[in-house]
């Protein structure tokens, strides 16, 4: 079988990004598409007979079976699609680079459903991304509505999606902009501080407010931030987002417009604006870009004004499964073998936004089927999981998680998921249940998996109920993935590897067989950070006859480690080090969130 090499066009580092383009292997042009991806994706004939079966049942693509059935991912699919009607792949497009005016003449609704986008000019046609260059009538309406023939390039759908957002509603600078108009125009309206709350409602002079405001949500959103801070200073407003874990300064708005954002984000919220003396939560509902985003906002009164955080929840965000989260085999196996148990208790422990519910959501996906009934109780329900009860917390009216997972027991479940075990009462409930026949999933905090074990004891329950209904802990922290358009290789010196836990570059080279690692550089892609989007690192105890002695002799977190470490137990900082060899991160990053395991 001859090998296939795509020529990709290498992103540069300077501020001029261009389009990532990968051309087609002329001799596999024309070919069916399972020889094409047996030749590219290492698609097994057993997978493509299985797919091809299922296509004779039930008709359909076959690039989407093969997708549905896992034995490829989408992007082989399109790259694949591409080789066999020779045309050009766009690996990935930048907004920058789009032509604002060939954009006005396709409407975004229709560019969205329809999943094209033109891009430039080459003599008289349009080059056009498109995801479905076989589909003639969308490329017969993108014809009529450019005026002008076509030459389709292909794109994966999301890339073009998140390309159309980008570029229909460039917003990356729209927030400084708009600071620079409103102190240009003086607007003494907004300048003037809000006494009462109806006065922001009367003045003709908020719409400056209302577009900054739409403009800091859409940045968040498109910059995949998970947070933004509105925070009062003695002299300035600062405005932050946390992208991938990481606070970074965006704007600062002039302090004169404070009350007058605040008062905006309150609104929106269906807040009291004018309690300022108080903590306050509310929820905003919008679509933004396409994308149905849950807003969580906090207000409280600080030194100098009001605080603001929102946290964004992206409701139309696909969920993923265990196998994608970045769990080793062995963990992945573990967790497998646990959550697939007809009783017990299993825990995901670690710190706020570690992405313990993703994983918790991870778990129930996976054993979800009509078979089993699913209940879940949760502070608040972050994502709609589809054939599974989802109830949402709620301390004013006395519904508590101790309230619901009661409640839940006469619901006649067979898994239950608790989003938090916060107290004894909750704990007790949670091991009642999983001692009566249920699965029971929760969340504690903790710094590493053995110390859940001891956190419940602290609790006020007993040892022994903790030894026979804990069946396992996954301890998991999220770190950044080293940018895969900038990163560098080079050679770690032996004190950098002793921090991971490996002693020399012999040793990485033996246990990993590399002799390199990346190190973040940034570039126009990850915002010259160096990292772009985050995976998990795990710790997974599994409570065994040995382990479970140790509870009852009521033992410390330490020796319950160290005794799970000596029967081959991988620590944070040895999943850690694995990601590092594997050239998924760097070696400060792991450092930063596993500091307890040095």
């Amino acid at each position: 079988m001859t090998d296939i090499t795509f020529n990709h066009a290498r992103m540069d580092t300077s501020d001029q990004p261009t389009q990532v383009l990968v051309h087609s292997p002329a001799f596999l042009c024309g070919r069916p598409l399972g020889e094409i991806l047996r030749s590219t994706a290492g698609l097994t004939q057993d997978k493509l007979e299985e797919a091809l079966a299922l296509q004779a049942e039930r008709g359909g693509r076959l690039g989407e079976l093969l997708v549905s059935l896992k034995a490829v991912g989408e992007e082989e699919v399109a790259r694949a699609l591409a080789i066999q009607l020779d045309l050009p792949y766009l690996a990935r497009i930048f907004p920058e680079e789009v032509d604002a005016e060939l954009v006005k003449r396709v409407p975004i609704n229709f560019a969205r459903q329809a999943k094209i986008l033109p891009l430039a000019l080459e003599g008289d046609t349009v080059v056009l991304a498109v995801s479905d260059p076989l589909d003639t009538t969308v490329m017969d309406h993108a014809r009529m509505l450019l005026g002008q023939p076509v030459s389709p390039r292909l794109a994966l759908a999301s890339t073009i999606v998140d390309t159309i957002n980008g570029v229909y509603e460039r917003a990356s600078n729209e927030a400084e902009q708009l600071v620079e108009d409103m102190e240009s125009e003086n607007l003494d309206a907004l300048a003037h501080e809000l006494e009462e709350p109806q006065d922001l409602l009367d003045t003709d002079d908020e719409a400056p407010i209302i577009r900054l405001v739409n403009s800091l949500l859409y940045q968040a959103a498109k910059e995949r931030a998970s947070d933004i801070h509105i925070e009062p200073m003695e002299r300035e407003l600062l405005v932050r987002f946390r992208v991938d874990g990481v606070l970074q300064e965006v704007i600062k708005p002039p302090k004169r417009f404070q009350n007058s954002i605040v008062s905006r984000v309150k609104i929106m919220a269906q807040l009291n604006i004018a309690e300022k003396r108080l903590p306050q939560d509310g929820r905003i509902r919008i679509k933004l870009a396409g994308r149905d985003i849950d807003i969580r906002v906090s207000c409280i009164p600080v030194a100098h004004g009001e605080r603001i955080v929102m946290r964004l929840l992206d409701k139309s965000a696909t969920l993923l499964d265990l196998g994608e989260i970045g769990m080793a085999q062995d963990t992945l196996s573990g967790m497998d073998a646990v959550i697939k148990r007809s009783h017990g208790i299993v825990l995901v422990t670690g710190p706020t936004g570690s992405g313990k519910t993703t994983t918790l959501y991870g778990a129930l996906s996976r054993i979800n089927n009509p078979d089993i009934n699913i209940l879940t109780v949760e502070d608040p329900v972050e994502y709609q999981l589809k054939g599974i009860g989802q109830m949402a917390i709620q301390p004013k009216i006395g519904l508590t998680f101790a309230a619901g997972l009661r409640s839940f027991l006469r619901q006649d479940p067979d898994v239950i998921m608790v989003g938090e075990i916060r107290d004894k009462e909750t704990a007790e409930i949670a091991i009642q249940a999983s001692l009566t026949g249920h699965l029971v999933f929760s969340t504690v905090h903790t710094n590493d998996a053995a110390g859940a074990v001891t956190r419940l004891v602290e609790m006020g329950v007993e040892p022994f109920l903790v030894a026979s209904s804990l069946t396992a802990v996954l301890a998991q922290r999220l770190v950044r993935r080293v940018c895969p358009d900038c990163r560098m290789l080079y050679t770690p010196t032996d004190d950098e590897l002793q921090e991971i836990g490996i002693p020399d570059r012999k040793t990485l080279f033996e246990r990993y067989n590399v002799a390199q690692l990346y190190k973040s550089v940034g570039c126009p892609a990850c915002n010259r950070s160096g990292y772009r989007g985050r995976t998990g690192i795990y710790e997974f105890l599994l409570v065994d006859d040995e382990v479970r002695q140790l509870v009852l002799k009521n033992v410390d977190s330490n020796t319950i480690k160290k005794t799970a470490v000596a029967k081959g137990a991988k620590t944070l900082l040895d999943d850690g080090a694995r990601k590092v060899a594997a050239g998924e991160t760097t070696i400060a990053e792991v450092l930063s969130v596993t500091q307890e395991d040095l």
